[in-house]
């Protein structure tokens, strides 16, 4: 199978060194940037034949079958429904759209062409998620709240690896979206009630800075989510999973109960990297001709969700 990538940021070297990972998939071309002289170090390193100057000119070549694209997420909607007008498989990062037209646009696009298209809602792939997943399903454990915080410092314009961005990020359809598709995945439920709030817009960046969730499903399952780009400590997200029959902690790929103790979750699928097993999954769906764990019809309702909650935000 052969595979482009577009927006080679933080995000794209992750998906470059999880396919390294990954028989039977080749990496053909990379674009993204301004930057020539990086992209070409970076193909070097993982092997890839070709830099092209822009998404178009991957979509040209014949030989691609699918594209994942890692661009900035106003572009997400806009270059996925480009994949798919021009008959590639796609895996759009998370999310796959910053409002919920562009998303509903998507799902009924891909309905429209049979093509896989996906979007990167990570968490349904943890090994950590997989293993409280798995023994929901099971009956072992019924979710009574979920208590999650998303903290990062990006007081200016920076990614993952603190490198400075061309655009600006979105607590509510970025990093909210990862948690309200993951209580929605795990409840099986899409909330009934929702709630937000938002701290001050940043003066120069235009964004809130810090925001509150709150949802609830018909179980009577909660859901409570705090996120901010003001925190100072370490960064990313880290999920408390309360239960009747036990605590547990996640941090991506890493899982232990409410006393610290670890929780070995090496057995639960054949990687302990979220991102690998995500890309696995999209490569699988395209040769089994099925639709893939997070397909944009599955995210769709946290998209709808998500757009709930922005109405109370206003």
């Amino acid at each position: 199978m052969k595979v482009g990538i577009a927006g080679i940021g933080a995000f794209g070297l992750k998906h470059l060194e999880a396919i390294s990972h990954i028989s039977g998939v080749e990496v053909v071309c990379i674009t993204g940037g301004r930057d020539t002289a990086r992209l070409e170090a970076i193909a070097r390193r993982f092997k890839v034949p070709a830099v092209l100057p822009s998404l178009e000119a991957c979509l040209a070549l014949p030989e691609i079958d699918a594209i994942i694209l890692c661009g900035p997420t106003q572009v997400h909607a806009a270059q996925a429904l480009a994949c798919l007008q021009a008959g590639k498989h796609v895996q759009v990062e998370i999310p796959m759209a910053d409002n919920l037209a562009d998303a509903r646009a998507l799902a009924a696009k891909q309905q429209e062409t049979g093509l896989v298209a996906m979007a990167g809602h990570t968490r349904r792939y943890n090994p950590s998620h997989q293993w409280i997943h798995h023994r929901i399903q099971r009956g072992e454990l019924v979710l009574q709240q979920l208590d999650v915080q998303t903290y990062f410092f990006r007081r200016s314009n920076v990614n993952a690896e603190g490198q400075p961005r061309s655009w600006t990020d979105h607590l509510l359809w970025h990093h909210a979206c990862h948690t309200v598709d993951l209580f929605q995945y795990q409840t099986g439920e899409v909330a009934q009630e929702v709630h937000g709030m938002q701290g001050p817009l940043h003066p120069a960046l235009g964004i809130a800075m810090d925001m509150s969730v709150q949802l609830k499903v018909a179980s009577g399952a909660l859901c409570t989510l705090s996120l901010s780009f003001n925190n100072q400590g370490p960064q990313g997200t880290f999920f408390r999973y309360i239960c009747d029959n036990g605590t547990y902690i996640a941090r991506y790929d890493e899982l232990v109960d409410g006393e610290g103790k670890v929780i070995d979750v090496s057995g639960v699928d054949v990687s302990l990297n979220g991102i690998e097993l995500q890309d696995r999954e999209f490569f699988a769906a395209i040769q089994e001709h099925r639709e893939p764990r997070s397909g944009m019809a599955r995210v769709l309702p946290a998209y709808e969700t998500l757009d709930r909650i922005e109405k109370t935000l206003k």
